[in-house]
């Protein structure tokens, strides 16, 4: 029975194959990950079976449900784990976008406050992009006031895809998407 902190990768993918193995093997390399878990979102290429080369767990969704959905999948997932691998305290979650490649492992320093149990939670700051969209749109915009509206916190970029918290903070947040299938392993 492990006691120690430990953490879990969830990446909630929709045909994502070109980026998903090196996003996977770059993930298993930030300390204190032990868990891997990939939810693929319904998609219509190869991105499960690129998964699996890595050795990361899947779920698959029959059709797209979202990413918020896939996340909350994800989580059952570790937490199904946690369960099977008779853990007294859950694994963190540091849920990562797929399309992050060999940049996944730059989400270390997401994990420390988390894991040392001075953060709830951790959202990563983005590089300001060429692309639109980039952290300034109404939703973005919408998301930052409705986060300073319930905690007195206004966050820089409150949609980041990379984030690491606790499983409690993570249980607070939900439910995430209005409706998603149920729990469909693959591996």
């Amino acid at each position: 029975m492990s006691h120690q902190p430990a953490l879990a990768v969830v990446v909630p993918p929709h045909d994502e194959e070109a980026h998903l193995a090196a996003t996977v093997e770059a993930a298993r390399t930030v300390p204190g990950i032990d868990l891997v878990v990939v939810v693929d979102d319904g998609s219509s290429d190869a991105t499960a079976a690129v998964a699996r080369a890595p050795g990361a767990r899947i779920a698959r969704h029959g059709r797209r449900w979202g990413k918020a959905a896939a996340m909350e999948t994800g989580a059952d997932l570790v937490a199904r784990a946690d369960r099977d691998d008779g853990r007294r305290a859950p694994r963190a979650l540091l849920l990562l976008d797929a399309d992050l490649g060999s940049s996944a492992a730059t989400a270390a320093p997401l994990a420390v406050p988390v894991l040392d149990g001075r953060a709830d939670m951790t959202i990563a700051l983005l590089q300001p992009s060429a692309r639109p969209g980039g952290g300034h749109g109404f939703v973005v915009g919408l998301a930052r006031r409705g986060t300073e509206d319930r905690t007195g916190w206004r966050p820089s970029q409150p949609l980041s895809g990379q984030r690491c918290l606790t499983r409690a903070a993570f249980e607070r947040l939900r439910p995430l998407a209005r409706r998603r299938p149920a729990l469909r392993l693959l591996r």
